[in-house]
């Protein structure tokens, strides 16, 4: 077999998205939180960009004045030092002619980024700092100091020390020992939030109970000798072996409930991300059916700065400033185009979705039917991507709340009447089943799906009823049994 190297010539056809259109996909896909973010960002670093700001319909309707515009006044802030160096000396004589750059006039209303600035709430103190803060006052040996510094290194946000004691001491060290750690553990456990530096939820327990000022024996006991029973909901069980009744683990129970298993996150940022709705849904009176509004009121709106769309018409002005400034036009208008059509497709696909869903927004989520995003792609008039990349990461505000626009879409199965239910409305007719039953005498998954069947759905597994409910975080029925 002879190998060799030769030329060969090749037609082929290939797909390739111009820049303007992956921009618009990624500018479709962001929700309106990041979309804020994105249109500061274009602000910031293109110069001929700028916030079309309200004027006076007297100021609309009068003919250009020669004054110069707010672009013009904060030239040298919009373009950088590196970019005033593209334009030439040829345009000196042009801004001479125009005449010398007008500043606004200063108001006294306060710099609204710079108030922001001022209200915005200083960084949480983490957990690793509020322990470290106390363990620097608590007096100790040297030694347990320096193990207790390098315990609290490893507590986890949950406040729970996420190693063990032989595992920080290391034989080649010489600062402190094993039964240093022992006491540096013991003081670490009584800082605050109570219950931190516990190495299980046994432990946190009981050391929340050791530092209460009631008379918590007994469930302290309860703690410390029946722990795993108790999880596994063994009243009975625990009773004969403590020779008491299960009404005084109950209300053991009810006490303990009142504790925190997760002592850590009282301190340190919180975690919960802020969630902004895209769309708004609300019932017209006067029309009977539903309005759908963009919730982008806080959108700047764009325009290209006509002071650098005058400039670049300049025949005195050089080709690198010209082609410096087409660029950034060109780039102006994509974002632009890419945030308009955001705006229009966001609301062909909301107001298609409350077409095919109007039961649900005039019932609730038992009346959700299922929809495929085919069938709004369809309705809409455009591809199946384009639709999944509209409603990602979106939020639609209505009388139930703020909804995730992907709860719209699912599948679901036919009842005995021919009605077709989502796998949502199947979950929500589950809790209602679970939360309604006699909790003496909880229901099993067979049982709960007897009952679903008794209410139109027949065609579900045993199976698949146990994977709901553990999607909905219910435990089973021995678990959900009350004595």
């Amino acid at each position: 077999m002879k190998l060799q190297m030769r030329g060969q010539l090749r037609l082929e056809q290939k797909m390739k998205l111009a820049p303007h259109m992956i921009q618009s996909m990624e500018i479709l896909q962001l929700p309106i939180l990041a979309l804020q973010e994105r249109i500061e960002q274009e602000l910031n670093a293109n110069p001929v960009l700028e916030i079309n700001e309200a004027q006076d319909s007297e100021e609309l309707a009068a003919p250009e004045s020669p004054e110069k515009t707010a672009a013009e006044a904060d030239l040298d802030e919009a373009l950088p030092a590196e970019r005033v160096e593209n334009l030439d000396d040829e345009y000196k004589d042009y801004i001479d002619r125009t005449g010398a750059f007008q500043s606004r006039p200063r108001t006294d209303e306060p710099d609204a980024k710079l108030e922001a600035i001022k209200n915005t709430a200083a960084p949480a103190q983490s957990l690793h700092e509020y322990l470290e803060d106390q363990w620097r006052l608590v007096e100790a040996p040297e030694p347990a100091k320096i193990a207790g510094s390098l315990i609290i290194d490893y507590i986890d946000s949950r406040g729970y020390l996420s190693v063990r004691l032989e595992q920080l001491h290391n034989k080649d060290r010489k600062d402190f020992t094993l039964d240093d750690l022992n006491i540096a553990l013991s003081l670490v456990q009584k800082l605050d939030p109570t219950g931190v530096g516990a190495r299980d939820l046994r432990e946190c327990l009981l050391i929340q109970l050791d530092q209460s000022p009631d008379d918590v024996s007994f469930e302290r006991k309860l703690i410390a000798e029946h722990m795993d029973e108790l999880l596994e909901n063994r009243l009975p069980d625990i009773a004969k072996k403590m020779s008491c009744s299960t009404e005084q683990i109950n209300h053991a129970v009810e006490r303990l409930s009142r504790l925190d298993t997760s002592p850590g996150l009282q301190i340190g940022p919180s975690q919960n991300h802020h969630i902004s709705a895209d769309v708004i849904v609300e019932y017209d009176d006067e029309s009977g059916d539903y309005s759908v509004r963009l919730a982008d009121s806080a959108l700047p709106r764009l325009r290209v700065s006509d002071y650098y769309s005058r400039m670049i018409k300049d025949n005195q002005i050089s080709g690198k400033t010209k082609h410096f400034l087409q660029n950034n036009i060109r780039s102006a208008r994509w974002i632009i185009d890419a945030v308009e059509q955001r705006k229009n497709t966001l609301l062909k696909v909301t107001t298609a979705i409350v077409k095919y869903q109007k039961v649900f927004f005039d019932k609730g989520s038992l009346y959700l039917k299922p929809l495929p995003m085919a069938k709004i792609a369809d309705e809409v008039g455009v591809h199946l991507a384009t639709v999944s990349r509209a409603v990602s990461g979106k939020y639609v505000q209505c009388s139930f709340g703020i909804i995730p626009l992907r709860k719209f879409f699912s599948g679901g199965i036919e009842d005995t009447n021919g009605n077709e239910k989502s796998w949502e409305a199947v979950r929500v007719k589950l809790r209602q089943i679970i939360d309604s039953e006699d909790k003496a005498n909880p229901l099993t998954d067979g049982l709960i799906r007897k009952k679903l069947a008794e209410n139109g759905i027949e065609k579900l597994a045993r199976r698949t009823v146990a994977k709901y409910r553990k999607i909905l975080n219910i435990p089973t029925a021995r678990l959900r049994k009350k004595y």
